[in-house]
């Protein structure tokens, strides 16, 4: 096992070698996590605050506009604004509902916070980096040009922890692969309950009443109408498409711990290295198209009529990211939306 003093030295020689190697990938090329190699610097750059992650969270908004990152194995999700009507009352997930900081947060897979300085070519960045068991992170925030420094300050110093030692372990999340074979399955009652749908919302709780996984619910679908697999390449298509059009969508992206979602139209995207990229001034999205394994037009019937999404996995079958058009309970999905989806293959 690293040592901290050696893992530090270890880190300290792989930046000197490559300086612009960020430091999920320095922990990838270590063998460790990403926290326990955030933990090195504790005392120098790095401090770690209670774990009060309610309380904390509701006090972002003091920061004013800051950055907010969630992120999997494969997909950047980055979107700038203010965490207002931060609502903790539901037991099962915390939320911030906002046009820019739109969140659903489900505390149980949160267990370390800390705060970050660090020095770079663009100046000083600040931010609140949280993690999960596994020593993954679940969300980081950074301040903007725009931020408040003292409140942040006020903040590290509010909750900064006793414990300032410069070490941290992590314990791996036991891996589920098995489903269920198909003929264990009651597949017309699967069928006929995801034709009873009122709400997307009640999709996840059909698939937990069937035991089905969530790639294996799209093919066992009601019918090709309901969910169709279609190229990777369809994404691209449809990001571009949505540019020109101006059409307004929403863009999920999620963890174990939280689902980050953006609502607005796309103005610029562009492709870097097997990264394709939304980069605008308040939401940058980051999709490495090389680790896509499944993609699928997925349609659900709702009170509001269908709702069309595109669901992109991983080959483990985990989500990478959803797009859907703009909507809000009780208005319809848009029809250039539909008209959009239809058209991929």
């Amino acid at each position: 096992m690293n040592t901290t003093e050696s893992l530090k030295a270890q880190w300290d020689t792989l930046k000197q070698e490559q300086p612009h190697l960020r430091i999920r990938n320095a922990a990838q090329k270590l063998g460790v996590s990403e926290m326990e190699l955030l933990a090195t610097n504790i005392g120098s750059n790095v401090t770690r605050l209670r774990p009060e992650f309610k309380e904390i969270l509701s006090e972002i908004e003091s920061l004013g506009k800051v950055m907010a990152l969630t992120r999997n194995e494969e997909c950047v999700h980055e979107r700038k604004g203010i965490y207002a009507n931060a609502d903790f009352s539901n037991p099962h997930a915390g939320l911030f509902v906002n046009e820019d900081i739109d969140l659903r947060i489900f505390l149980s897979h949160w267990k370390k916070v800390f705060s970050v300085i660090e020095e770079n070519a663009r100046g000083t960045s600040r931010s609140i980096q949280f993690f999960g068991k596994d020593g993954d992170a679940i969300h980081k925030i950074f301040l903007t040009a725009d931020s408040n420094v003292e409140a942040f300050e006020a903040l590290v110093e509010k909750y900064k922890s006793e414990d300032q030692q410069p070490f941290e372990t992590s314990e791996a999340y036991e891996l589920n692969l098995d489903e269920k074979p198909d003929n264990e399955i009651d597949v017309d009652g699967f069928k006929q309950a995801w034709l009873e749908l009122k709400d997307t919302h009640d999709f996840f709780m059909m698939l937990r009443k069937f035991g089905v996984s969530r790639t294996q619910a799209l093919r066992l679908a009601p019918s090709d109408f309901h969910a169709k697999q279609i190229s990777k390449d369809g994404i691209v298509t449809m990001l571009e498409e949505v540019t020109k059009e101006k059409t307004p969508i929403m863009v999920f992206v999620g963890n174990k711990g939280n689902i980050q979602i953006h609502t607005g139209r796309v103005r610029k995207t562009m492709w870097h290295q097997e990264w394709y990229n939304i980069m605008d001034p308040d939401f940058n999205l980051h999709l490495d198209m090389s680790k896509i394994a499944q993609t699928w037009v997925v349609r659900k019937p709702t009170e509001d009529g269908v709702v069309t999404a595109i669901e992109v996995f991983n080959e483990m079958g985990d989500i990478i990211v959803q797009f859907f058009g703009k909507r809000k309970p009780g208005i319809p999905e848009l029809d250039i939306w539909r008209e959009t989806v239809e058209k991929l293959n």
